[in-house]
């Protein structure tokens, strides 16, 4: 499912037009992306899941081709961790 078929469902749905669900969803989207970025602050969402900063420490990895060893520096990664409700739901449980 893409952007674009989350706004024609929610549309109908909630029959609000395409071009208000479409600012509703991006602003959403911008929000969750700044938290993230900007603040380091988790997004909890009960019921659906957590978007969340994982740390990755630095390490040492190796360039086969070239037969060299690279170091690859420490950064972080946004992850979705689904909600347990959700995850049961998924198993149809």
């Amino acid at each position: 499912m893409t952007k674009a078929d989350i706004i024609n469902e929610i549309a109908m749905q909630t029959g609000i037009q395409k071009k208000d669900v479409s600012v509703v969803v991006e602003s959403f989207m911008e929000t969750i992306k700044g938290s993230l970025l900007n603040k380091k602050d988790n997004v909890y969402l009960r019921g659906f899941g957590s978007f969340i900063i994982k740390h990755r420490a630095a390490k040492t990895a190796r360039n086969i081709a070239k037969n060299t060893t690279i170091t690859i520096a420490a950064h972080d990664l946004p992850c979705f961790k689904p909600a347990k409700s959700f995850v049961e739901s998924m198993r149809g449980e």
